[in-house]
């Protein structure tokens, strides 16, 4: 059994609207947005590779991630289920955080459905 030596590393995406995780050249994984208003960045979807399962790379991603909303100056919507369980877990973020509303699942919708 070999260990796994390579430190992950996550960057921002933007043409792509997500951030990615990657181990050494591998994408392990991503959590993608969409920014509303210019205020908010809205996280809707959070996937790691199975070859990748288990390794904690979902909780770096997400801590990456709203580390540089928060840098942005932006604020976070967790519509994604995993983002949301991170956020009850980290306080740390709660001043950043705005609620899902009718509203913004109605914008996303419409976001998505674009080509």
């Amino acid at each position: 059994m070999t260990e796994q030596a390579t430190t992950p590393v996550v960057r921002r995406v933007d043409a792509r609207h997500r951030y990615e995780i990657l181990v050494g050249e591998q994408r392990a994984g991503l959590t993608a947005y969409r920014d509303h208003d210019e205020r908010q960045r809205v996280f809707f979807h959070t996937e790691i590779d199975d070859a990748f399962a288990g390794q904690g790379l979902a909780g770096i991603l997400v801590s990456e991630a709203l580390a540089d909303v928060r840098a942005a100056g932006l604020r976070i919507v967790p519509v994604c289920p995993y983002v949301s369980a991170f956020l009850k877990k980290h306080g740390e973020f709660a001043d950043i955080t705005d609620p899902v509303t009718p509203e913004i699942l109605q914008w996303l919708e419409g976001q998505l459905r674009r080509p």
